[in-house]
Protein backbone atom coordinates (compact mmCIF):
# COMPACT_ATOMS: atom_id res chain seq x y z
CA UNK A 1 0.00 0.00 0.00
CA UNK A 2 1.31 3.76 -0.31
CA UNK A 3 1.14 5.96 2.41
CA UNK A 4 -0.45 9.57 0.94
CA UNK A 5 1.87 12.11 1.54
CA UNK A 6 1.50 15.96 1.27
CA UNK A 7 1.91 17.53 -1.89
CA UNK A 8 0.53 21.52 -2.31
CA UNK A 9 -0.62 23.20 -5.14
CA UNK A 10 2.81 24.78 -5.82
CA UNK A 11 4.67 20.63 -6.23
CA UNK A 12 1.90 19.92 -7.79
CA UNK A 13 1.91 22.36 -10.37
CA UNK A 14 6.03 22.04 -10.51
CA UNK A 15 4.90 18.39 -11.64
CA UNK A 16 2.74 19.39 -14.20
CA UNK A 17 5.23 22.31 -15.40
CA UNK A 18 8.09 19.65 -15.81
CA UNK A 19 5.93 17.71 -18.23
CA UNK A 20 6.36 14.65 -15.62
CA UNK A 21 2.25 14.13 -16.18
CA UNK A 22 2.78 13.43 -19.86
CA UNK A 23 5.06 10.78 -19.32
CA UNK A 24 5.62 8.37 -22.48
CA UNK A 25 3.85 5.21 -20.69
CA UNK A 26 -0.39 5.75 -20.34
CA UNK A 27 -0.51 4.17 -17.42
CA UNK A 28 2.66 6.26 -15.31
CA UNK A 29 0.54 9.28 -16.25
CA UNK A 30 -2.95 8.06 -14.92
CA UNK A 31 -1.18 7.00 -11.60
CA UNK A 32 0.65 10.18 -10.99
CA UNK A 33 -2.86 12.19 -11.72
CA UNK A 34 -4.17 9.77 -9.70
CA UNK A 35 -1.81 10.57 -6.92
CA UNK A 36 -2.15 14.42 -7.63
CA UNK A 37 -5.65 14.43 -7.04
CA UNK A 38 -5.83 12.56 -3.97
CA UNK A 39 -2.87 14.96 -2.22
CA UNK A 40 -4.88 17.34 -3.36
CA UNK A 41 -8.20 16.43 -1.56
CA UNK A 42 -6.05 15.71 1.74
CA UNK A 43 -4.77 18.95 1.67
CA UNK A 44 -8.38 20.18 0.95
CA UNK A 45 -7.34 22.01 -2.49
CA UNK A 46 -10.11 22.20 -4.56
CA UNK A 47 -8.57 24.19 -7.71
CA UNK A 48 -5.75 21.06 -7.94
CA UNK A 49 -8.04 18.17 -7.71
CA UNK A 50 -10.51 20.04 -10.15
CA UNK A 51 -7.48 20.48 -12.72
CA UNK A 52 -6.73 17.21 -13.18
CA UNK A 53 -10.86 16.31 -14.31
CA UNK A 54 -11.62 16.10 -18.44
CA UNK A 55 -13.46 18.93 -19.80
CA UNK A 56 -16.04 16.06 -19.39
CA UNK A 57 -16.30 16.39 -16.09
CA UNK A 58 -15.77 20.20 -15.58
CA UNK A 59 -18.52 21.06 -17.83
CA UNK A 60 -21.20 19.24 -15.25
CA UNK A 61 -19.64 20.95 -12.19
CA UNK A 62 -18.84 24.19 -13.52
CA UNK A 63 -16.77 25.00 -10.91
CA UNK A 64 -13.77 23.61 -7.97
CA UNK A 65 -16.28 24.10 -4.93
CA UNK A 66 -19.29 22.34 -6.93
CA UNK A 67 -16.67 19.52 -7.95
CA UNK A 68 -15.11 19.64 -4.41
CA UNK A 69 -18.66 19.53 -2.60
CA UNK A 70 -19.89 16.52 -4.86
CA UNK A 71 -15.99 14.08 -4.44
CA UNK A 72 -16.50 15.18 -0.61
CA UNK A 73 -20.26 13.26 -0.90
CA UNK A 74 -20.56 10.96 -2.73
CA UNK A 75 -17.01 9.82 -3.05
CA UNK A 76 -15.42 9.70 0.72
CA UNK A 77 -12.43 7.25 0.18
CA UNK A 78 -10.89 9.22 -2.98
CA UNK A 79 -11.41 12.13 -0.71
CA UNK A 80 -10.15 11.05 2.53
CA UNK A 81 -8.05 7.50 1.78
CA UNK A 82 -6.34 6.03 4.35
CA UNK A 83 -4.03 3.97 2.17
CA UNK A 84 -3.79 3.57 -1.02
CA UNK A 85 -2.57 1.27 -4.37
CA UNK A 86 -2.59 1.00 -7.76
CA UNK A 87 -4.01 -2.53 -9.30
CA UNK A 88 -4.76 -3.46 -12.38
CA UNK A 89 -4.76 -1.54 -15.81
CA UNK A 90 -5.87 -1.45 -18.70
CA UNK A 91 -4.94 1.45 -22.05
CA UNK A 92 -7.14 1.10 -25.05
CA UNK A 93 -6.28 3.82 -27.48
CA UNK A 94 -6.38 7.14 -25.40
CA UNK A 95 -7.90 5.36 -22.97
CA UNK A 96 -6.79 4.13 -19.43
CA UNK A 97 -8.69 2.03 -17.10
CA UNK A 98 -6.90 2.16 -13.70
CA UNK A 99 -7.64 0.42 -10.83
CA UNK A 100 -7.41 1.98 -7.29
CA UNK A 101 -7.48 -0.14 -3.84
CA UNK A 102 -8.54 1.95 -1.22
CA UNK A 103 -9.25 1.59 2.51
CA UNK A 104 -11.31 4.44 3.33
CA UNK A 105 -11.70 7.20 6.04
CA UNK A 106 -14.04 4.37 7.91
CA UNK A 107 -11.62 1.39 7.71
CA UNK A 108 -13.32 -0.42 4.76
CA UNK A 109 -11.87 -1.22 1.59
CA UNK A 110 -12.93 0.39 -1.55
CA UNK A 111 -12.03 -0.20 -5.08
CA UNK A 112 -11.84 2.80 -7.60
CA UNK A 113 -12.28 2.11 -11.31
CA UNK A 114 -10.72 5.29 -12.94
CA UNK A 115 -11.51 6.58 -16.57
CA UNK A 116 -8.85 8.46 -17.93
CA UNK A 117 -8.83 10.36 -21.28
CA UNK A 118 -6.06 11.40 -23.37
CA UNK A 119 -6.81 14.87 -24.15
CA UNK A 120 -5.60 16.56 -27.40
CA UNK A 121 -2.29 18.36 -25.64
CA UNK A 122 -1.77 14.60 -24.55
CA UNK A 123 -1.78 14.82 -20.94
CA UNK A 124 -4.11 12.80 -19.22
CA UNK A 125 -7.13 14.07 -17.17
CA UNK A 126 -9.62 12.12 -15.33
CA UNK A 127 -12.82 11.48 -16.77
CA UNK A 128 -14.79 9.07 -14.58
CA UNK A 129 -14.37 6.89 -11.21
CA UNK A 130 -16.59 4.14 -10.24
CA UNK A 131 -16.02 2.93 -6.46
CA UNK A 132 -17.13 -0.21 -5.30
CA UNK A 133 -17.18 -1.75 -1.53
CA UNK A 134 -14.26 -4.49 -1.66
CA UNK A 135 -15.87 -7.71 -0.17
CA UNK A 136 -14.28 -8.79 3.20
CA UNK A 137 -11.66 -11.05 3.33
CA UNK A 138 -10.70 -13.31 5.61
CA UNK A 139 -9.32 -11.90 9.09
CA UNK A 140 -5.23 -12.45 9.13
Amino acid sequence: MIRVSSCGLAACLLLVAAGIVRAEEPVDSAQLIIRNQIAAFLNNDAAAAYSFASPAIQEKFLNQNLFFDMVKRTYQPVFRPGNFAFGRSKVVGDLVIQEVLITGPDGKDWTAIYQMVRQPDGFYRINGVQILQSAPGPAI
